[in-house]
């Protein structure tokens, strides 16, 4: 797709150029032309009136040598006999007498090849008869100026040529590279890599179907889970039957079936067992699959804000949600992240009165994520004291023992938790959820600067309310 693009955008641009550049490069020759003889006119026309009044040769060479605008040589005067004097012959001569002849009866200026360039010949009327004013034009001043145009103009072609073919390639890359780690996730997943997951970027419609594989990628891994969750229990449910036949079994005495029979509830068992096992071990697989695949925290926030709004709604609360219109992907499994904003949401309404705001908003930087959870209560005393486990009380405050699950949740992805003051007035929580581990302990600046810019905003919209 991207060559194709760049070919497309290579031919269409190369057919534009050559459309408008061809004819300009013509009309600028034709310019320069015309240019040319009619510069050879005007000199032809300053010998003209020099002529209506005399014929005298001196007279002429003297108007000869005053209308040369450029190199000598290049005016010549044909003058007719008159009386006792023969034609005279002035000035440079380069035309035929056949020209010199066609242009008298035409009666018109006309154009001659001659050696080296063109003639312009100007009849003019005198006593004796026509008199022509030849103009020498040389080939030079035909093109004077047209090679440098035209150099212009494929300078001028050519940028465009490359110019559009670089922003094809550049479009044609921010659309392929998508696509590209799409089809390596889909095949990556088909191979049994369950924590592959795409980031959403690029055109509308590849974001729409990073999402959509993102989604179907979490509903494959629920679906295992769902499948070892029955096999596990499906297995401690035989557990029953088994210890009863091998109770009966043990009643039946001595006999060959009797051991026949205790031998095989012996090897039954040894195989339920060993799929216990197995399903545990694969159990433990999916969990650490799910938390390295992460889950959509704009998702789970709506999720969870749908739960608490019906009793926010019969307590009078007003509920804000800020940041969870588009997806935002952690590196958290679904369930945790649910703990924990079950918990936040829930010591808000614990350890606040009825009637009191709260918020939710989510942060999408670079190398973090950030939830904040906002109320309008009274505050926390010692937030210090309410992030040590065990501690919090169920004293008056927005906070509770459950910031633990919070904290170890932010600490878990190399993030943390922080109490503040919010912007409603009461208690903020703010979750830092480090995309990378790694990058975020070396790009720690960035994340003081972010904590700064947040900072400052809370500190903004405090001072103007």
């Amino acid at each position: 797709m991207r060559w194709a693009l760049v070919k497309v955008a290579l031919a269409v641009t190369t057919m534009v150029v050559v459309a408008f550049a061809v004819p300009l490069g013509l009309v600028v020759k034709e310019l320069a032309r015309d240019r040319a003889y009619g510069s050879a006119e005007r000199q032809a026309a300053t010998i003209g009136p020099v002529l209506a009044i005399t014929t005298d040769r001196t007279q002429l060479e003297r108007a000869v040598a005053s209308a040369e605008t450029g190199p000598g040589g290049r005016i010549g005067v044909h003058v007719p006999a008159s009386g006792r004097n023969g034609p005279a012959e002035i000035g440079a001569r380069r035309a035929a007498e056949s020209d010199v002849a066609a242009a008298v009866k035409l009666g018109r200026a006309s154009i001659s090849p001659v050696r080296g360039g063109s003639a312009l010949l100007q009849p003019t009327a005198v006593a004796s008869g026509i008199a022509v004013v030849e103009v020498f034009v040389p080939d030079a001043a035909l093109t004077n100026g047209v090679t440098t145009a035209w150099v212009v103009l494929a300078g001028v072609g050519l940028a465009l040529v490359i110019g559009s073919v670089a922003v094809a390639d550049r479009l044609g890359t921010r659309m392929v590279r998508p696509a590209q780690r799409l089809a390596g996730a889909a095949h990556d997943l088909g191979r049994g890599k369950l924590g592959v997951r795409v980031q959403e970027d690029g055109p509308k419609e590849l974001r729409l179907a990073a999402s959509a594989f993102n989604s179907m990628a979490d509903q494959v891994v629920q679906l295992l889970a769902n499948e070892r969750e029955l096999a596990a229990d499906l297995s401690h449910r035989l557990r029953t039957p088994l210890t009863v036949l091998r109770l009966n079994a043990a009643s039946l005495g001595d006999t060959p079936a009797a051991e026949q029979t205790r031998a095989a509830v012996a090897q039954l068992e040894r195989e339920v067992d060993q799929i216990i096992r197995t399903v545990r071990e694969q159990k433990a697989q999916t969990q650490q699959t799910a938390a390295a695949a992460g889950c959509d925290a704009a998702e789970v926030i709506r999720e969870r804000m749908g739960f608490w709004s019906a009793l926010a709604e019969d307590e009078g609360r007003t509920v804000r949600i800020a940041g969870a219109d588009r997806p935002v992907r952690v590196p958290v499994a679904r369930p945790e992240l649910a703990a924990a904003l079950d918990a936040m949401l829930g010591n808000v309404f614990r350890h606040t009165p009825e009637g009191t705001a709260f918020a939710v908003d989510v942060h999408n930087a670079d190398e973090a994520v950030i939830v904040l959870v906002s109320d309008a209560g009274p505050g926390i005393a010692d937030p210090d004291a309410a992030l040590r486990r065990g501690h919090g009380g169920g004293g008056e405050g927005s906070t509770g023992l459950g910031l633990d699950i919070v904290r170890r949740l932010a600490e878990s992805t190399g993030g943390d938790v922080r109490l503040g003051r919010s912007v409603l007035g009461g208690t903020e929580v703010r979750v830092w959820l480090a995309l990378d581990d790694r990058r975020a302990r070396q790009d720690g600046r960035r994340g003081h600067r972010l904590r700064r810019t947040l900072g400052r905003r809370r500190r903004a919209a405090r001072t103007g309310s």
